[in-house]
Protein backbone atom coordinates (compact mmCIF):
# COMPACT_ATOMS: atom_id res chain seq x y z
CA UNK A 1 0.00 0.00 0.00
CA UNK A 2 2.70 2.04 -0.81
CA UNK A 3 1.05 5.83 -1.79
CA UNK A 4 1.21 6.13 -5.22
CA UNK A 5 2.16 9.43 -7.04
CA UNK A 6 -0.22 10.56 -10.10
CA UNK A 7 0.12 13.29 -12.27
CA UNK A 8 -2.90 15.73 -12.64
CA UNK A 9 -3.43 14.38 -16.17
CA UNK A 10 -3.53 10.98 -15.08
CA UNK A 11 -6.07 11.96 -12.23
CA UNK A 12 -8.16 13.82 -14.51
CA UNK A 13 -8.60 11.66 -17.50
CA UNK A 14 -9.21 8.50 -14.71
CA UNK A 15 -11.61 10.97 -12.91
CA UNK A 16 -13.55 11.37 -16.45
CA UNK A 17 -13.02 7.86 -17.91
CA UNK A 18 -15.28 6.48 -14.41
CA UNK A 19 -17.41 9.50 -14.20
CA UNK A 20 -18.90 8.56 -17.26
CA UNK A 21 -18.85 5.03 -17.07
CA UNK A 22 -21.15 5.45 -14.13
CA UNK A 23 -23.12 7.22 -16.12
CA UNK A 24 -23.60 4.41 -18.63
CA UNK A 25 -24.72 2.32 -15.59
CA UNK A 26 -27.24 4.29 -13.91
CA UNK A 27 -29.01 4.25 -17.99
CA UNK A 28 -28.66 0.59 -18.55
CA UNK A 29 -30.51 0.32 -14.62
CA UNK A 30 -32.69 3.12 -15.10
CA UNK A 31 -36.00 1.42 -13.81
CA UNK A 32 -34.27 -0.14 -11.19
CA UNK A 33 -33.47 2.40 -8.65
CA UNK A 34 -35.63 3.87 -5.70
CA UNK A 35 -37.31 7.10 -6.65
CA UNK A 36 -40.62 7.58 -4.89
CA UNK A 37 -40.73 9.15 -1.21
CA UNK A 38 -43.71 9.53 1.52
CA UNK A 39 -44.53 12.21 3.93
CA UNK A 40 -46.51 9.74 5.69
CA UNK A 41 -43.62 7.48 8.19
CA UNK A 42 -43.06 3.92 8.10
CA UNK A 43 -43.92 3.09 12.22
CA UNK A 44 -41.02 1.02 12.86
CA UNK A 45 -37.16 2.07 13.05
CA UNK A 46 -35.57 -0.70 11.89
CA UNK A 47 -31.85 1.37 12.79
CA UNK A 48 -30.76 4.73 13.99
CA UNK A 49 -27.47 6.63 14.50
CA UNK A 50 -26.42 10.24 15.12
CA UNK A 51 -22.95 11.99 14.70
CA UNK A 52 -21.93 15.49 15.51
CA UNK A 53 -21.99 17.98 12.89
CA UNK A 54 -19.43 20.10 14.41
CA UNK A 55 -15.56 18.63 14.95
CA UNK A 56 -12.71 20.01 15.67
CA UNK A 57 -9.87 18.68 13.73
CA UNK A 58 -6.40 18.87 14.05
CA UNK A 59 -4.90 21.55 11.61
CA UNK A 60 -8.83 22.28 10.38
CA UNK A 61 -10.75 25.40 10.80
CA UNK A 62 -14.12 25.57 12.05
CA UNK A 63 -15.52 26.80 8.52
CA UNK A 64 -14.94 23.80 6.68
CA UNK A 65 -17.23 22.15 9.22
CA UNK A 66 -19.56 24.76 9.28
CA UNK A 67 -20.33 24.94 5.32
CA UNK A 68 -20.25 21.08 5.51
CA UNK A 69 -23.27 21.86 7.72
CA UNK A 70 -24.95 23.83 4.42
CA UNK A 71 -23.77 21.25 2.16
CA UNK A 72 -25.46 18.56 4.07
CA UNK A 73 -28.62 20.41 4.58
CA UNK A 74 -28.90 20.94 1.37
CA UNK A 75 -28.37 17.09 0.23
CA UNK A 76 -30.73 15.95 3.10
CA UNK A 77 -33.97 17.26 1.22
CA UNK A 78 -33.35 14.77 -1.54
CA UNK A 79 -32.92 11.64 0.90
CA UNK A 80 -35.45 12.31 3.25
CA UNK A 81 -38.48 10.17 3.08
CA UNK A 82 -37.59 7.96 0.03
CA UNK A 83 -39.16 4.65 -0.31
CA UNK A 84 -36.93 1.39 -1.04
CA UNK A 85 -39.01 -0.82 -2.34
CA UNK A 86 -38.56 -4.91 -2.51
CA UNK A 87 -35.52 -5.34 -5.24
CA UNK A 88 -35.07 -1.72 -5.96
CA UNK A 89 -31.55 -0.55 -4.95
CA UNK A 90 -30.63 3.58 -2.61
CA UNK A 91 -27.99 4.67 -5.00
CA UNK A 92 -26.20 7.80 -2.95
CA UNK A 93 -24.96 10.00 -5.70
CA UNK A 94 -28.49 9.09 -8.16
CA UNK A 95 -30.61 10.04 -5.18
CA UNK A 96 -28.63 13.75 -4.42
CA UNK A 97 -27.56 14.41 -7.55
CA UNK A 98 -24.28 16.44 -8.48
CA UNK A 99 -23.11 19.17 -5.88
CA UNK A 100 -22.40 22.35 -7.25
CA UNK A 101 -22.85 25.88 -6.84
CA UNK A 102 -25.82 27.01 -8.65
CA UNK A 103 -27.77 23.81 -5.96
CA UNK A 104 -26.46 26.18 -3.24
CA UNK A 105 -23.40 24.10 -2.50
CA UNK A 106 -20.34 25.63 -0.82
CA UNK A 107 -16.93 24.68 -0.10
CA UNK A 108 -16.25 21.73 2.01
CA UNK A 109 -13.43 19.70 3.54
CA UNK A 110 -12.68 16.99 0.86
CA UNK A 111 -9.93 14.55 1.50
CA UNK A 112 -7.28 14.13 -0.94
CA UNK A 113 -5.03 11.08 -0.87
CA UNK A 114 -3.97 11.61 2.38
CA UNK A 115 -4.68 15.19 3.33
CA UNK A 116 -7.43 17.89 2.73
CA UNK A 117 -8.41 20.55 0.73
CA UNK A 118 -11.85 22.85 -0.08
CA UNK A 119 -14.04 21.11 -2.61
CA UNK A 120 -17.87 22.12 -3.73
CA UNK A 121 -19.95 20.03 -1.51
CA UNK A 122 -17.34 18.94 1.03
CA UNK A 123 -18.41 17.18 3.90
CA UNK A 124 -20.71 15.14 2.55
CA UNK A 125 -18.68 11.75 3.47
CA UNK A 126 -20.32 12.20 7.12
CA UNK A 127 -23.74 11.26 5.49
CA UNK A 128 -22.66 8.30 3.34
CA UNK A 129 -20.61 7.29 6.53
CA UNK A 130 -24.11 7.53 8.76
CA UNK A 131 -25.75 6.08 5.88
CA UNK A 132 -23.73 2.83 5.66
CA UNK A 133 -23.52 2.53 9.46
CA UNK A 134 -27.66 2.60 9.34
CA UNK A 135 -27.69 0.32 6.97
CA UNK A 136 -25.24 -2.12 8.46
CA UNK A 137 -28.25 -3.05 11.26
CA UNK A 138 -30.86 -3.60 8.67
CA UNK A 139 -31.08 -6.68 6.76
CA UNK A 140 -30.62 -4.39 3.49
CA UNK A 141 -28.31 -5.57 1.58
CA UNK A 142 -24.84 -3.42 0.52
CA UNK A 143 -23.87 -3.85 -2.51
CA UNK A 144 -21.50 -1.11 -3.24
CA UNK A 145 -19.26 0.66 -0.50
CA UNK A 146 -15.79 2.46 -0.80
CA UNK A 147 -13.36 2.31 1.94
CA UNK A 148 -11.27 5.26 2.64
CA UNK A 149 -7.91 4.44 1.71
CA UNK A 150 -6.40 6.62 4.14
CA UNK A 151 -6.91 7.23 7.89
CA UNK A 152 -6.05 11.11 8.04
CA UNK A 153 -6.91 11.95 11.64
CA UNK A 154 -6.04 10.14 15.07
CA UNK A 155 -9.26 8.79 16.80
CA UNK A 156 -11.20 11.26 18.78
CA UNK A 157 -14.15 9.81 20.82
CA UNK A 158 -14.39 7.17 18.67
CA UNK A 159 -17.90 5.05 19.00
CA UNK A 160 -17.27 3.05 15.97
CA UNK A 161 -15.43 0.48 14.65
CA UNK A 162 -12.39 2.01 12.41
CA UNK A 163 -13.28 1.31 8.77
CA UNK A 164 -17.19 1.23 9.66
CA UNK A 165 -17.89 4.38 6.81
CA UNK A 166 -18.42 5.02 3.44
CA UNK A 167 -16.41 7.31 1.57
CA UNK A 168 -17.99 8.91 -1.48
CA UNK A 169 -16.89 11.01 -4.72
CA UNK A 170 -19.38 12.19 -7.05
CA UNK A 171 -20.45 9.85 -9.26
CA UNK A 172 -17.60 6.98 -9.59
CA UNK A 173 -17.16 6.67 -5.83
CA UNK A 174 -20.85 5.66 -4.70
CA UNK A 175 -23.01 4.06 -1.99
CA UNK A 176 -25.24 1.35 -3.05
CA UNK A 177 -28.06 -0.68 -1.06
CA UNK A 178 -30.60 -2.69 -2.25
CA UNK A 179 -33.59 -3.78 -1.11
CA UNK A 180 -33.67 -8.15 -0.92
CA UNK A 181 -36.43 -7.90 1.61
CA UNK A 182 -40.27 -8.41 0.95
CA UNK A 183 -41.47 -5.18 2.86
CA UNK A 184 -40.34 -1.38 2.15
CA UNK A 185 -37.92 0.59 4.10
CA UNK A 186 -38.01 4.65 3.96
CA UNK A 187 -34.65 6.91 4.64
CA UNK A 188 -35.47 9.67 7.84
CA UNK A 189 -32.80 11.59 7.81
CA UNK A 190 -32.60 15.45 9.20
CA UNK A 191 -30.29 17.98 11.14
CA UNK A 192 -30.87 19.25 14.68
CA UNK A 193 -29.07 21.60 16.17
CA UNK A 194 -25.85 20.01 16.50
CA UNK A 195 -26.46 16.53 15.36
CA UNK A 196 -26.78 14.65 11.67
CA UNK A 197 -29.36 11.88 12.50
CA UNK A 198 -30.30 9.10 10.04
CA UNK A 199 -32.85 6.37 10.70
CA UNK A 200 -34.24 3.49 8.24
CA UNK A 201 -37.92 2.49 8.84
CA UNK A 202 -39.69 -0.59 8.44
CA UNK A 203 -43.10 -1.13 7.64
CA UNK A 204 -43.78 -3.94 10.46
CA UNK A 205 -41.65 -4.79 13.64
CA UNK A 206 -37.85 -6.14 12.59
CA UNK A 207 -36.93 -9.52 13.55
CA UNK A 208 -33.58 -8.83 14.29
CA UNK A 209 -31.05 -6.55 15.72
CA UNK A 210 -27.46 -6.29 15.09
CA UNK A 211 -24.36 -5.41 16.54
CA UNK A 212 -21.20 -4.24 14.62
CA UNK A 213 -17.66 -5.58 15.94
CA UNK A 214 -14.09 -5.62 14.81
CA UNK A 215 -11.75 -8.15 14.53
CA UNK A 216 -7.95 -7.73 14.15
CA UNK A 217 -7.33 -4.16 14.76
CA UNK A 218 -3.82 -3.44 14.08
CA UNK A 219 -0.95 -1.33 13.12
CA UNK A 220 1.60 -2.29 10.26
CA UNK A 221 4.58 -0.43 9.77
CA UNK A 222 5.52 -0.97 6.57
CA UNK A 223 9.14 -1.61 4.69
CA UNK A 224 8.93 2.11 3.02
CA UNK A 225 8.19 3.76 6.73
CA UNK A 226 4.58 4.44 6.43
CA UNK A 227 2.05 2.84 8.63
CA UNK A 228 -1.22 0.49 7.66
CA UNK A 229 -4.32 0.54 9.81
CA UNK A 230 -6.15 -3.06 9.22
CA UNK A 231 -9.27 -4.63 10.86
CA UNK A 232 -12.30 -6.86 9.81
CA UNK A 233 -15.53 -5.62 10.56
CA UNK A 234 -18.14 -8.27 11.51
CA UNK A 235 -21.79 -8.51 13.03
CA UNK A 236 -23.65 -10.23 15.17
CA UNK A 237 -27.49 -11.41 14.53
CA UNK A 238 -29.63 -11.45 17.05
CA UNK A 239 -33.42 -12.34 17.78
CA UNK A 240 -35.84 -10.90 19.76
CA UNK A 241 -34.54 -12.58 22.50
CA UNK A 242 -31.40 -10.81 22.45
CA UNK A 243 -29.77 -14.22 21.63
CA UNK A 244 -27.05 -14.27 19.11
CA UNK A 245 -28.14 -16.57 15.57
CA UNK A 246 -25.41 -16.21 13.82
CA UNK A 247 -22.23 -14.11 12.95
CA UNK A 248 -21.64 -12.46 9.56
CA UNK A 249 -18.73 -10.95 8.20
CA UNK A 250 -18.66 -7.53 6.71
CA UNK A 251 -15.46 -6.19 5.21
CA UNK A 252 -12.17 -5.79 5.84
CA UNK A 253 -10.28 -2.43 5.65
CA UNK A 254 -6.67 -1.29 5.08
CA UNK A 255 -5.79 2.32 5.64
CA UNK A 256 -2.51 4.22 4.85
CA UNK A 257 -2.18 5.78 8.15
CA UNK A 258 -1.22 9.90 7.81
CA UNK A 259 -0.18 9.98 11.53
CA UNK A 260 2.47 8.18 13.94
CA UNK A 261 0.24 5.58 15.91
CA UNK A 262 2.95 5.08 18.27
CA UNK A 263 3.03 8.81 19.70
CA UNK A 264 -0.44 9.26 19.36
CA UNK A 265 -0.95 6.36 21.78
CA UNK A 266 2.09 7.93 23.71
CA UNK A 267 0.15 11.30 23.67
CA UNK A 268 -2.92 9.41 25.52
CA UNK A 269 -1.13 8.12 28.64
Amino acid sequence: MKPIKRSKIRLAAGKLYFTWKRYVQWMKRRGTFARTYSEDWLPYVAASHQTPTLRKLKDVEMWYQHNKVINLRIALKQLNGLLLQPGETFSYWKTIGKPNRRKGYVEGMVLFYGTFKPGIGGGLCQLSNLLYWITLHTPLTVTERHRHSYDVFPDSNRTQPFGSGATCAYNYLDLQIRNDTSEPYQLHVYLSDDQLIGEWRAATRPLYRYEVFEKDHRFTQEYWGGYVRHNTIYRRVLNRDGECIDEEYVTENHALTMYSPLLEAGGDR
